[in-house]
């Protein structure tokens, strides 16, 4: 059998067993924070089950979790970005009205067909945010990249740029409100 006609099965019994451990790691090294990593593998199991009847077994259970999982951590991202609490960042399904929150678990099959697109987008927002990081002023652009980008913890940055913990979060605020405006304009 070629590998274009191998068809995935999914098997919902298995997957805390199977996935739980890998969609943390690969959530915890990009929020940082355990709870809400948990959480976000916990709503990507849930947004699996909502839409099983979309999986069409192009993509292994663990590839087509993955690609659910991406969207819950863009999702967080965006909600804690954005202006009161409401999403900035469009992505152009069916439409841009914020009621449409579970449209992940309503259309997505598995990342076979975005996949091209995806890493096409990936590079332009990874260029983008890497030309407006430029922009920003030299000590409030090593803090994002240190907390934000290299995952260093509070203590240890501020041990080594010798500030403290709530200079940390204000200049991290500060480079996040920049960098929002800078994508606002140059990408988005």
């Amino acid at each position: 059998m070629s590998k274009g006609n191998t068809k995935h099965k999914l098997d919902v019994n298995k997957w805390v067993d199977a996935y739980s451990d890998y969609l943390f790691n690969y959530t915890i090294a990009r929020i940082n924070d355990r709870n809400v990593a948990q959480d976000i593998v916990q709503d990507t199991f849930l947004a699996g089950l909502k839409s099983m009847k979309n999986f069409k077994g192009e993509a292994s259970e663990r590839t087509w979790l993955i690609s659910i999982l991406k969207r819950k951590i863009i999702d967080h991202y965006r909600k804690i970005n954005s202006k009161k609490g409401k999403a900035e960042v469009r992505m152009n399904y069916n439409s841009d009205t914020e009621s449409q929150g579970d449209w992940l678990e309503e259309r997505v099959s598995d990342n076979l067909e975005i996949n091209a697109e995806a890493i096409i987008i990936n590079e332009e927002l990874g260029k983008a945010i890497l030309e407006c990081l430029s922009k920003l002023p030299e000590k409030q652009a090593q803090v994002f990249k240190m907390k934000t980008i290299q995952g260093f913890e509070t203590e240890a940055i501020c041990n080594e740029l010798n500030i403290s913990a709530s200079n940390l979060w204000v200049i991290i605020h500060r480079a996040r409100t920049a960098l929002s405006g800078c994508l606002e304009k140059n990408w988005f």
